[in-house]
């Protein structure tokens, strides 16, 4: 699901290869259910049949547990409403004709929600248009869902920061957080902001393959040094 997205994060996850993205679909990887993906872009479904996924999973029609991988910043929609509009909208009420907003769909979703990530800079703490000023009133997820937010499995939100992320950090959580929820592994351990502790524990700095010239004072000081 997307709030205010670039679509980055998408592309970003698509380059991944532990477990690649299609190994997911196929469900060939041991201990790990077969993923069915409703995806705004890559989705074969469009319009009311892809909406109808939605209305399914909020009536408990589906016949599986489903995941929440949110995309891009949170929108305060009630100011939009103020002036008639909305932020970000995906599908049609279809008995009333009405708009419905991603905002509103995640309020729907989220308490029956297996597990909710939140993938990317603008989906974790807000991204740019959380900036000061900015009249969307933006936040991330555990902003809006608060920290103490529990899925329908007991799993707190889980944030998959970066701009774009790295495709195999969303990978490997899901993963991780799929073997719970398929009763073959404990839950994930996060850290204080909601990453895979895992995954986040050290900086990117230390495991960058030009930190070594930094530790011994090597740096390029003109055009052409090495």
């Amino acid at each position: 699901m997307v709030g205010g997205s670039c679509d980055g994060c998408s592309v970003a996850v698509t380059g991944g290869t532990h477990p690649r993205v299609e190994h997911l679909l196929a469900g060939i990887i041991p201990g790990l259910p077969r993923v069915e993906l409703v995806h705004t872009v890559v989705s074969t479904e469009s319009g009311p049949e892809w909406v109808h996924n939605l209305f399914m999973a909020e009536r408990g029609e589906l016949d599986a547990p489903y995941v929440i991988t949110w995309e891009g910043s949170i929108m305060d929609e009630s100011v939009a409403a103020a002036t008639g509009g909305y932020w970000m909208g995906l599908g049609d009420d279809p008995q009333t004709g009405r708009q419905i907003s991603s905002l509103e769909w995640l309020d729907r979703l989220a308490p029956g929600a297996a597990a909710i990530i939140a993938i990317g800079t603008c989906a974790t703490w807000g991204g740019i248009p959380s900036a000061k000023g900015n009249v969307t009133n933006s936040m991330g997820m555990m902003d809006y869902l608060g920290k103490d937010y529990r899925s329908s499995f007991g799993v707190p939100v889980v944030n998959i920061p970066g701009c774009s992320p790295i495709g195999d950090n969303y990978l490997e959580a899901a993963s991780a957080t799929l073997l719970f929820l398929n009763g073959l592994g404990p839950l994930p351990e996060f850290d204080e902001l909601g990453r895979p502790a895992w995954l986040f524990g050290e900086t990117v700095h230390r495991h960058c393959p030009r930190a070594g010239y930094y530790e011994e004072g090597v740096f390029a000081e003109e055009y052409g040094d090495k």
